[in-house]
C-alpha cells in the first residue's frame, strides 16, 4: 500500500518522471524478453547445426577419403578420379539432392503444422521419385568417358574417369533414398541418429578404401566401390532406426498407398529444387571441366579439384547450418509464428557471419600444407597454396548464401532462387571465369575468380529478397496450405 501511494504522489508531484521511469521500465521489460527470445532460438540452432554439419561433412568425407586415396597412386588416377567425381556430381548427386531438398518445405512446415502423419507420406513419395530418377541417371554414368570425350577432354582422364563412375553407379540410388530419410529426420528435429549412422559409415568406409584400394589392389575401381557399399550402409542404418523408434512413431506408419497420390505436385516443387541446387553445384564442378581445356591439363584438374573438393567439404558447415535455418523457418511458418521465422533467420546470418571469418582465415594459415594431403608433387602443393586465399573468399560468401537458400527452401522460393541462381552463375559468374582464364590468361586462378564475382552477385540478389518479404504472409500461406489436410 505505502508503495501503490508513493507511486501515485510521485505521479502527480513530477508526471513526467513518473512517464519516462514507467516507459524505461517497459522497454527493458521488452529487451530483456527479446535477449530471451534470442538466447533460447539460439540454443535450438546449435543443437540442431551441429549434428547437421558433423552429417554434412561425414557423408561428403566418403568422397574425399576415397580422393585421397587414390591421389597417392599417380597423378593420372588422381586427375581421373577427381573428373569422373566432378560429373557424377553435376549428372547425378547434385540432381538427387536438389529433388530431396523439397522435402524440406514439405515435412518442415507439416511438422509445424502438426500434420505428423504427412512426414511420412512425403518422404516416401519423394524416395520413389528420387529412385526411378536415378535409373536414367545411372545410364549417363555408364557412359561417362564418351561423353567427357566428346566435350574435348584429355582422353586418358576421360578414360580414368569413366572406369570410376561406372563402379559408383549402385551407390547413387542409395544416395537419393538418403537424402529423403535424411530430410525426414531433420525436419522433426531428429538428427543425433543421422550423426551417429554417418559416424559408423565413415568409419567402416576407411577400412573398405584401404582394402579395396591397396589390399586388393583395385585403384580407382576399390575406391568407387567402397563409396557404393558405404552409403548403401548408412541407408540401412537409418531404415532400421526409423522402423523401431518410438520418435518416429507419430511420423512413419508404415509404407502406404497415400504416397501414390499427388506426385506431381511434388515433382514440380522437387524440380525447382533441383535447379535452384544444380545452377549452383554445376557452376563450380565447370570448374573442374573448364580447367581441362587450359595448358598442362593435369596440373590444372588436379589443382582445382584439390580447390574444390577443399570448397565443398567447408561448404558441408554451410549446408549444415543452411538445413538447420531450413527447419526452423519452416516448423514456425508451419506453425503459424512469422516473428518466429524471422527471429531465427536474423539469428543464423550472425552464426554465417562468425563461421565464414573462422573459415576464412584458417584456410589462409593452412596455405602450405594443404595440398600434402592429397598429393606427393611439389608442384601441386605450390599451386593449391596459391589458390588458398581465394577459397576463403570464397567460403565466407558462400556460408552467408547458404543460410539465405537455406530459409528460401524453409518458405518455399525454389522458383524465385532458381532465377536468382542462373543470373548470378551463368550470367556474370562463368562468363567472368572464362574472361579471367582464357582472354586474360589469369588460368585456374581466374576461373576461381568468376566464381567469386556469382557468388557475390547471389548473395546481394538473396538479401534484397529477404529485407523484402512480407512474413506474415509467408506464415499464413504456410498454414492455408496444411488447413484442410486431415
Amino acid at each position: 500500500m505505502e508503495r501503490a501511494g508513493n507511486s501515485s504522489l510521485d505521479a502527480l508531484l513530477c508526471p513526467d518522471q513518473y512517464i519516462n521511469h514507467e516507459l524505461d521500465a517497459q522497454i527493458s521489460e521488452q529487451c530483456f524478453s527479446l535477449g530471451g527470445d534470442i538466447v533460447e532460438e539460439a540454443k535450438k540452432q546449435i543443437w540442431l547445426a551441429g549434428p547437421l554439419i558433423a552429417v554434412s561433412l561425414l557423408q561428403y568425407s566418403l568422397q574425399m577419403i576415397s580422393i585421397m586415396f587414390v591421389g597417392h597412386l599417380g597423378k593420372l588416377p588422381l586427375s581421373g578420379v577427381s573428373l569422373g567425381n566432378s560429373f557424377a556430381s553435376v549428372t547425378g548427386y547434385s540432381v538427387l539432392l536438389g529433388m530431396g531438398s523439397a522435402l524440406e518445405t514439405l515435412c518442415g512446415q507439416a511438422y509445424g503444422a502438426k500434420q505428423y502423419h504427412m512426414l511420412g507420406i512425403h518422404t516416401q513419395r519423394a524416395m520413389l521419385v528420387l529412385l526411378g530418377l536415378s535409373i536414367p541417371l545411372s545410364l549417363v554414368w555408364f557412359y561417362t568417358s564418351n561423353l567427357l570425350i566428346a566435350m574435348g577432354q584429355d582422353s586418358e582422364i576421360s578414360t580414368e574417369a569413366g572406369i570410376f563412375n561406372r563402379w559408383m553407379i549402385p551407390g547413387l540410388f542409395a544416395y537419393g533414398l538418403l537424402q529423403c530419410l535424411n530430410r525426414f529426420l531433420q525436419t522433426q528435429n531428429n538428427v543425433f541418429p543421422m550423426l551417429i549412422c554417418s559416424g559408423i559409415t565413415t568409419l567402416l568406409h576407411i577400412v573398405l578404401c584401404w582394402v579395396f584400394v591397396f589390399e586388393c589392389k583395385l585403384g580407382s575401381k576399390g575406391a568407387a566401390l567402397a563409396i557404393s557399399i558405404s552409403y548403401w550402409i548408412n541407408v540401412f542404418m537409418l531404415v532400421i532406426y526409423i522402423n523401431i523408434a518410438t520418435a518416429c512413431a507419430s511420423t512413419w506408419n508404415g509404407v502406404s498407398k497415400e504416397a501414390l497420390n499427388d506426385i506431381i505436385s511434388f515433382i514440380k516443387l522437387a524440380i525447382a529444387s533441383a535447379v535452384m541446387i544444380c545452377f549452383e553445384y554445376w557452376s563450380f564442378e565447370m570448374v573442374v571441366l573448364l580447367s581441362g581445356l587450359l595448358p598442362n591439363p593435369q596440373l590444372e584438374t588436379s589443382v582445382l579439384s584439390i580447390s574444390l573438393n577443399t570448397c565443398w567439404m567447408v561448404y558441408m558447415i554451410s549446408v549444415g547450418l543452411g538445413g538447420a535455418i531450413s527447419t526452423r523457418v519452416s516448423n514456425e511458418l508451419g506453425a503459424g509464428n512469422a516473428q518466429g521465422a524471422l527471429l531465427a533467420l536474423r539469428v543464423m546470418i550472425v552464426f554465417a557471419i562468425l563461421e565464414g571469418t573462422t573459415i576464412g582465415l584458417v584456410t589462409i594459415l593452412v596455405r602450405n600444407v594443404w595440398g600434402k594431403l592429397y598429393s606427393n608433387e611439389d608442384e601441386v602443393i605450390k599451386y593449391v597454396a596459391k589458390m588458398m586465399p581465394l577459397l576463403a573468399l570464397s567460403d565466407f560468401l558462400d556460408g552467408f548464401q547458404c543460410v539465405l537458400s537455406g530459409a528460401a527452401r524453409g518458405c518455399g522460393w525454389q522458383n524465385l532462387c532458381a532465377f536468382i541462381n542462373l543470373g548470378a552463375y551463368y550470367v556474370v559468374g562463368i562468363p567472368s571465369a572464362i574472361l579471367f582464364a582464357f582472354v586474360l590468361h589469369i588460368g585456374g586462378v581466374g576461373l576461381w575468380m568468376g566464381i567469386i564475382c556469382g557468388l557475390s552477385v547471389q548473395g546481394i540478389a538473396l538479401v534484397t529478397v529477404n529485407l523484402c518479404t512480407d512474413w506474415d504472409k509467408e506464415a499464413r500461406k504456410a498454414v492455408h496450405s496444411y488447413s484442410t489436410v486431415v
